[in-house]
């Protein structure tokens, strides 16, 4: 006996043409938690950062998010198809974004942030990062209410049947990333954060982290139709995960070691 998906309507309510979704709600609650993690850290970090500072830093954040999400998503997973209608590159209401872009995204964002307010990189970095697992989470929930990136045919009796996805009954694969890559990521995390690590360690941690939990449970999520499985019958984003899980234990082993000599 499997469990049959819960149907829930993607549209909380509409006034005319304005629709308010489930998934846009997510992704406003995620930088709301955001706000509120970043200025935690910052006063436990010692970070001297005003309000005006820390909404700036926000903003940049939610602008690194949208476009590099986009834009990484364009050329990591349906370059064919936004190259012969380029148009629709900007057509972000329609969906389609890559959280390894985004990742670049915030990244360039920050570190443009950082050089302009003369702040540490590092350090904001670390907090920065501990804040994403807030917005990952939810927006994994909005995935699932909105029966997307579903997991693959297991005959597990949790395993649910999407509509759209056939017959079979398939991983809640969307509830297993939200898992991981919300509440158990940012517990990681912030555990690094009262043990007073050096600067820049949280924030290679997070890739590390995200990059390992993302790739084992990719597993259980069925690839992109257009794409299916690659090398060696890896997804694509499993194959993203690789170079983000080696900058990360890279740059971890550097920040440790310069700590080390001093």
């Amino acid at each position: 006996m499997h469990g049959v998906f819960p149907q829930i309507d993607p549209v909380i309510f509409q006034i005319g043409p304005l629709a308010v979704r489930w998934y846009g709600l997510m992704y406003l609650l995620g930088f709301v938690g955001a706000y509120f993690v970043i200025r935690h850290l910052a006063h436990r970090r010692e970070l001297e950062l005003s309000s005006d500072q820390l909404s700036d830093l926000l903003f940049y954040g939610v602008i690194g998010v949208i476009l590099g999400g986009r834009l990484g998503y364009t050329l990591f997973y349906n370059f064919a198809y936004y190259i012969r209608h380029p148009l629709e590159i900007f057509a972000v209401w329609e969906g389609g974004m890559s959280f390894h872009g985004g990742l670049l995204g915030v990244v360039v964002a920050a570190l443009i942030f950082c050089r302009r307010r003369r702040l540490p990189a590092l350090l904001v970095g670390d907090i920065l990062v501990t804040a994403a697992p807030v917005g990952l989470g939810l927006g994994r929930v909005g995935n699932f209410i909105n029966g997307e990136l579903w997991g693959r045919v297991t005959d597990h009796p949790w395993g649910m049947v999407f509509p759209g996805a056939g017959p079979d009954a398939r991983h809640p694969s969307q509830l297993y990333e939200a898992v991981g890559e919300g509440p158990l990521l940012f517990l990681l995390l912030y555990v690094l954060h009262r043990l007073k690590v050096p600067q820049g360690a949280i924030f290679f941690s997070f890739f590390l982290g995200y990059g390992a939990i993302r790739f084992v449970l990719e597993f259980f999520r069925q690839p992109d139709a257009h794409l299916g499985f690659l090398w060696g019958g890896a997804t694509m984003g499993q194959l993203l995960c690789l170079p983000m899980m080696l900058v990360g234990a890279v740059g971890l082993v550097v920040v440790l070691q310069k700590k080390g000599r001093q």
